[in-house]
């Protein structure tokens, strides 16, 4: 029994030794073993494939390996040449893509602003920014801010709180073209060339004053920039059309004198400047300096009232009303003192809030009497220009004054 259970142990140490010489060489080296030594031609192969396992471990022993096909051996150069390359690319796609938002830019701001050219809608005053709250007793009916001059004058033929404002000083503006047209184009032979200056000087101030009118009401929505500039032309308007009212009935109300007309020519030329100047402060537009506009403009205009009391008092009261058409210079005065406190009190709307949005407001009445006075000043100074052409000139007293 020792003798077999050593033969055993014999055996058993061999096939482990043989095992473990199994495992640490690969299984395609045993195949090859065997195949080459029952056949000779596998053996050739195998001496090929033993020259080729030769030749790799030498080229890893050397550290250098066969570099894969079109790939730069300098990493570094591969990735200069990969940003190049990506950097190219997003430069293009920047500026495709930029020049693409641009143009789609372009084209919405297009689209959207004929849109709202079109299609705006009136909105009730607290819906209005700041600068266009003017009149807090008319609730609804306004126009939104509109940044286009062409969406402006467009607005004309739309209904809103201003479209009263704007067509009778419009139409009045047109009616006194037409007017200031017919008489300034007579032969001299009706009309001398002196008349023709002094009418011009009226029809100027009245033109300019219905003209500027009529622009601001259209404009002043634009923009808060825009409406103040158009609100200091307007108010200048006004004091122009003062300016050339006097001008002619001073002239022909004092033809004969001298001294009296130029002085009060004077008067008036430096009230209207000084008008005109508190026209351009900024804070004489504001809601809250209301009464102070209408005040400035009617104690400009009541200036007038002193030499029509002094040509009352030299020629008396009866030639005054018939000869300086007096009376029709008071119906004028009355007409714009009433269109003052119409304005400077904000009445009917006052009284009826949100009921004169659109028609028979405060301003549309002013308005209205300013036309009104203008035509009525315009029969009174062309009776006093037929007056002194019925007369002829003036006597040779009168003529004595004039030359001293």
């Amino acid at each position: 029994m020792s003798d077999y259970e050593d033969a055993i142990e014999t055996l058993e140490d061999t096939t482990l030794g043989l095992g473990e010489g199994l495992r640490r060489r690969p299984v395609w080296d045993l195949e090859r073993e065997s195949l080459s030594s029952e056949i000779p031609v596998f053996r050739d192969v195998n001496e090929l494939l033993d020259d080729d396992d030769a030749s790799v471990l030498a080229e890893e022993d050397d550290g250098v390996g066969c570099p894969l096909p079109s790939t730069p051996e300098d990493e570094h150069l591969l990735d200069c040449e990969i940003t190049e390359v990506l950097k190219a690319g997003v430069l293009s796609d920047e500026i495709d893509l930029g020049a693409l938002a641009h143009n789609a830019a372009e084209q919405a701001e297009e689209f959207v602003r004929k849109v709202w050219e079109a299609s705006w809608k009136v909105c009730h005053f607290r819906n209005l920014p700041r600068w266009l709250q003017d009149n807090d007793y008319l609730l609804g009916g306004h126009r939104p801010p509109l940044p286009s001059f062409y969406a402006c004058f467009r607005s004309i033929f739309r209904i809103h709180t201003e479209t009263g404002n704007i067509w009778t000083h419009l139409l009045g503006c047109v009616a006194f073209i037409g007017v200031a047209t017919y008489f300034l184009t007579r032969p001299s032979v009706e009309i001398q060339l002196q008349e023709k200056l002094v009418f011009a000087a009226f029809f100027a101030g009245a033109i300019l004053c219905l003209g500027l009118s009529f622009a601001f009401h259209t404009v002043h929505c634009h923009s808060e920039c825009v409406g103040k500039l158009f609100s200091k032309l307007d108010y200048c308007g006004i004091a122009m059309l003062i300016m050339g009212s006097f001008v002619p009935w001073l002239y022909y109300g004092f033809y004969c004198q001298f001294q009296p007309k130029l002085i009060y020519l004077s008067v008036v030329i430096c009230l209207g400047i000084s008008a005109i100047i508190v026209s351009l402060w900024d804070r004489f537009s504001e809601p809250r300096y209301r009464p102070l506009r209408a005040g400035v403009f009617m104690v400009f205009g009541l200036s007038g009232v002193v030499p029509a009391v002094h040509y009352a008092i030299s020629e008396g009261w009866f030639n005054a009303l018939s000869r300086a058409s007096l009376g029709w210079l008071i119906l004028m005065g009355c007409l714009y003192i009433l269109g003052a406190m119409f304005y400077a009190l904000r009445v009917p709307e006052r009284f009826f809030p949100g009921k004169c949005d659109i028609w028979f407001q405060s301003h549309q009445i002013f308005h209205v009497l300013v036309i009104a006075a203008a035509f009525v000043h315009y029969h009174g100074i062309s009776e006093m220009a037929m007056y002194r052409m019925t007369v002829g000139e003036c006597t040779t007293q009168n003529a004595a004054a004039m030359a001293f």
